[in-house]
């Protein structure tokens, strides 16, 4: 987190980090879509032809005011491919809060498995305590069918 005391201004940079598929940009395009128009930037995206994240994604939020001082969010996606590691890596560096977006969907159970454990070996990797990290664990596609129950 970045607290500037001269233009009063705290900023947090969250990143959305999950397997490939799993709903990590339509999370931002959502927010971006429905958000106020004063409160948030441009959402930026470096995507395939067929629209999968090669880079990241990034969406700054402006959440208002807290005692005198402008709350901002950062957003950021990471790619979901395995290929990209280095970059799930990179754009975590200096993260404040994950939020894990899970395919619920069973045959991705071992994809969101193998997710998790490189999320915490990348957090640790950029000296990020994986422990103290805040994750919310984000349950995607629960409108489909064959998903798996929240115990699994």
């Amino acid at each position: 987190m970045v607290i500037n005391q001269s233009s009063k201004e705290i900023t947090a940079k969250i990143v959305y980090y999950g397997p490939a598929l799993s709903g990590k940009t339509t999370n931002l395009q959502y927010l971006h879509e429905y958000l106020d128009p004063n409160e948030k930037g441009k959402l930026l995206s470096i995507s395939t032809e067929g629209d999968r994240t090669i880079f990241f994604d990034f969406m700054p939020i402006e959440l208002g005011e807290v005692k005198g001082f402008k709350l901002r969010l950062q957003l950021y996606t990471v790619p979901g491919q395995t290929f990209y590691e280095e970059t799930r890596k990179r754009v975590l560096k200096g993260a404040d809060g994950v939020v894990f977006v899970a395919d619920s969907q069973k045959d991705m159970a071992k994809a969101n498995k193998d997710a998790f454990e490189q999320l915490k070996i990348h957090l640790s990797e950029n000296g990020l305590n994986p422990d103290k990290m805040p994750i919310v664990l984000q349950f995607n596609k629960r409108d489909l069918k064959n998903i798996m129950t929240f115990e699994e």
